[in-house]
């Protein structure tokens, strides 16, 4: 945990959320700046600033990431039609918050390129 991370503050409850799940080592959450109608966000309990700073200790927390956005996407109805997955990383990228988070976007037809 980071003292100042948003992301840390609602995992700890400091901040509220529409929370989605939540275990030992994820947490996910409905984005309160929805780009999509089923916007949720799912990240790591444990502080990452951005993917660049995952190594091989973490490949088993990042594989549980992505398997639990697949269950969390199929619990919200999104596997029919399909969904999109981002991880932005950087300010080029896209990133706003510096703590690892996967966006889930569904419920509507995705366009592409993503912009």
């Amino acid at each position: 945990m980071s003292d100042d991370c948003l992301f840390c503050k609602i995992i700890a409850g400091e901040i509220p959320s529409n929370k989605v799940y939540s275990d030992d080592d994820v947490y996910a959450f409905h984005d309160i700046n929805a780009a999509a109608p089923q916007h949720i966000l799912i990240v790591p309990k444990k502080h990452l600033d951005d993917i660049t700073h995952a190594g091989a200790e973490d490949q088993a927390l990042l594989g549980k990431l992505l398997l639990r956005a697949n269950k969390i996407a199929q619990d919200q109805g999104l596997t029919e039609n399909g969904f999109r997955y981002v991880i932005n990383t950087g300010k080029d990228g896209g990133q706003t918050v510096s703590h690892v988070h996967l966006h889930i976007l569904g419920g509507r037809r995705m366009q592409w390129p993503p912009g």
